[in-house]
């Protein structure tokens, strides 16, 4: 079967070159004499593509050696609870800025560990914009605020690093290396592999040195970051750590994280200039904080939608589905989502509302 355009938002599309260099590697790794899914974790060689992986994390955010670099697994669902039981402590709060499902979900699991509370939400108008950082209700007591910077379920994404005087938590998981961080405001920043740098099995968490020192003793070993940060203490997922230090040398050769964002910027402007076209098109969110990742918008009626899913897959778009508990439509237009991909998709767009239209 020929290989379609993938619009679907986790997992995401992978790079044709990593997916073919894997392949090749398959069977036998480097001099390993055996596939990286047997070879030890302690092992020469995968400690080498460890220590590699980060050096890519390294070069491409321009991070000092103060931030440390973590392999782990569980997704973002459990760094949901696991940060806010490192540091959620008592006498201080979360705060959590709420701009869409993900972010209720971490907000909920924090508030098993400790007092937490949202700062800003989204939701009484449909989690259609992002709250401005001026207006959130930020608590003297804040050990952090906590924010999804770009919301796949409704298409909506933070546009700059917000300022603020508290550090942040960001679920970088569906926009992580799509463009630039400022990495001053952050003090732990954790996103689960499947959409821009890998398949799905490991989760990255960047957490800074001062940060790390805060978190107290006495929580389960496999959940404290001070594990994780001192030594390799149990068997990472191997496979998908090898997987990210591919994309990551992908994502090196296209150029720096602003050459990424200019391409995803164009791309996702090609299917919101369909939408912007007519009232064919309804896009969710409100222009200001559009997502490049993950677009979403309906059609005038639920049939529509299902002859514009049924077409585009005869056109070789698919899983373009929108999420279940909002309906419609959304192209995800991850890094390694190919532009000719993306023009394929706004010329169906073109066609099919100048034929229901």
């Amino acid at each position: 079967m020929d290989r379609l355009f993938n619009f679907s938002a986790g997992p995401g599309t992978l790079p044709v070159d990593v997916l073919e260099e894997a392949r090749e590697e398959m069977l036998v790794y480097k001099d390993a004499g055996a596939s990286i899914m047997e070879i030890s974790h302690r092992s020469p060689q995968y400690t080498a593509l460890a220590e590699t992986t980060r050096q890519h994390f390294r070069d491409l955010l321009g991070m000092g050696e103060e931030w440390h670099i973590l392999f782990l697994q569980g997704g973002a669902s459990l760094q949901f609870y696991q940060t806010a039981l490192n540091f959620l402590t008592s006498g201080v709060t979360g705060d959590y800025v709420v701009t869409g499902a993900w972010a209720e979900n971490a907000l909920a699991e924090a508030t098993l560990v400790g007092q937490a509370r949202a700062v800003a939400s989204s939701a009484e108008t449909g989690h259609d914009h992002i709250p401005a950082a001026g207006a959130w209700d930020i608590s003297d007591r804040a050990a952090y605020v906590h924010i999804t910077s770009n919301n796949t379920i409704f298409g909506t994404q933070f546009q700059d690093d917000p300022i603020i005087d508290v550090p942040l938590v960001c679920d970088a998981s569906s926009d992580f290396l799509s463009r630039p961080i400022d990495l001053e405001r952050y003090g732990l920043i954790y996103a689960g592999a499947q959409k821009n740098i890998g398949p799905a099995g490991v989760t990255v968490v960047l957490v800074k040195d001062e940060f790390l020192k805060r978190i107290p003793d006495g929580l389960p070993t496999v959940l404290d970051y001070r594990t994780h940060a001192s030594k390799l203490f149990h068997t990472p997922p191997v496979f998908s750590v090898y997987m990210v230090e591919k994309v990551l040398r992908w994502i090196k050769s296209c150029g720096s994280l602003a050459d990424m964002k200019r391409r995803n910027d164009e791309k996702a402007a090609l299917i919101y200039e369909q939408i912007d076209a007519s009232e064919f098109y309804r896009g969710h969110a409100r222009a200001s904080a559009r997502s490049n990742m993950n677009v979403t918008f309906n059609l005038p009626s639920a049939a529509l939608e299902s002859a514009f899913l049924k077409e585009a897959g005869d056109h070789g778009l698919v899983a373009l589905k929108g999420h279940r508990s909002v309906g419609g439509i959304r192209a995800s237009l991850y890094n390694a989502c190919p532009r000719e991909g993306v023009e394929a998709l706004a010329s169906f767009m073109q066609d099919f509302s100048e034929r229901h239209g």
